[in-house]
């Protein structure tokens, strides 16, 4: 039988999942796990000078070295009539987001042993009804059916089970930090029924900012101790951004962590190792500043919603950045200590979206 699955098309990263006893459950990329730790499907898609595509880690994985024929973030230009020129070829927004779903799809198919033509996608409670058709035409051209697009604050909400509960009028706010975006919703939920009072957010800000700062952090301590700037070493520079996303993931769980990228480059001396020890208090002194952007997004949530911090009842956080004591602190000192933690932050969004095709297929529990 075909399987419904849920789709987070997100701007970096992208998830899926589908629903088993009346659970959900995530679907793995066929690479396995990736650094990111969740989201399976990195939103990136390549075309090699040989002509080769790559879709997701495999794309990720040279997109420093390849930047002229790498494409991350076409989600910010669906909607818009923006064309991709790569090695003399044109692409749509719709048809690199295409590639991503149908990477997706087949990854599904092959976990699941079933045709999967049929999902729910989610898309940020502010895209206009171009942005939302662009959606799922790119789902068309992927050849899935997309019998609904689901706001990505609603299914965060529904993974948590809040349209379980049956309070009258609980103000919730989704704290969606991702890697290229932050979208902050103010919620109504009663009866079942959400309403979204407000949104605000920052598209230029997000967990790669984070990963920017502690790169030319290790840089400079580098070069610092042996004079070479790795900044035009493709290669090198490929093996430091990945392993500062994994320090800055690793930092949310641990008080330190080392980086050790052994023959990063060579001098007429020989060889050169990078080895540093970076910890949780030197991460968070070189984030803080872009943490501390955050507040302005969700003040003006709260003002277009009319409501004061005291009055959100239920903080959800989305978004690998979420996951982070700073961020989570910095949430808490402005609003309360009302945060969710039942879910991870980086799976909720897909999970609500399997939900939501139990929901619409009646089989939920």
């Amino acid at each position: 039988m075909a399987k419904i699955i849920g789709i987070d098309l997100g701007t970096s990263n992208s998830a899926a999942a589908y629903m088993e006893a009346g659970k959900p459950k995530m679907i793995p990329s066929a690479e396995g796990t990736t650094l990111v730790g969740g989201k399976a499907f990195p939103s990136y898609v390549a075309f090699t000078k040989e002509g080769e595509l790559l879709v997701g880690e495999p794309a990720r994985r040279q997109a420093v070295a390849n930047p002229e024929g790498t494409i991350v973030a076409a989600k910010r230009k669906m909607g818009t009539d923006y064309k991709y020129k790569i090695f003399g070829k044109e692409y749509t927004p719709q048809q690199i987001s295409a590639f991503i779903l149908q990477k997706i799809k087949k990854d599904a198919e092959m976990y699941l042993g079933d045709k999967v033509e049929k999902a729910v996608i989610t898309v940020p409670a502010y895209f206009n009804d171009a942005q939302r058709q662009a959606t799922k035409d790119a789902g068309k051209i992927a050849g899935l059916e997309v019998i609904r697009l689901v706001n990505e604050p609603t299914a965060a909400c529904l993974a948590y089970g809040l349209d379980k509960f049956k309070k009258k009028d609980q103000q919730v706010l989704v704290f969606d930090f991702g890697a290229g975006t932050l979208d902050v919703t103010i919620m109504n939920f009663g009866e079942g029924v959400f309403e979204v009072r407000s949104t605000s957010g920052d598209t230029q800000l997000g967990g790669n900012d984070m990963d920017e700062v502690l790169i030319e952090y290790i840089i400079k301590e580098f070069k610092k101790d042996t004079g070479i700037d790795l900044k035009s070493d493709k290669i090198a520079m490929q093996r430091i951004k990945e392993a500062a996303e994994k320090a800055k993931i690793e930092l949310s769980s641990v008080f330190e962590t080392e980086i050790n990228l052994p023959f990063i480059t060579a001098d007429s001396h020989g060889p050169k190792h990078l080895l540093m020890r970076i910890t949780r208090a030197k991460l968070e002194e070189l984030v803080e500043p872009i943490v501390a952007k955050c507040r302005y997004s969700i003040e003006r949530a709260l003002e277009d919603a009319k409501l004061k911090p005291g009055e959100i009842e239920k903080i959800i956080l989305v978004g690998g950045p979420t996951r982070m004591p700073i961020v989570q602190k910095f949430i808490e000192n402005i609003l309360s200590p009302n945060i969710e933690r039942v879910v991870d932050p980086m799976e909720c969004v897909a999970m609500g979206a399997a939900i939501q095709c139990a929901i619409l297929a009646g089989e939920e529990e």
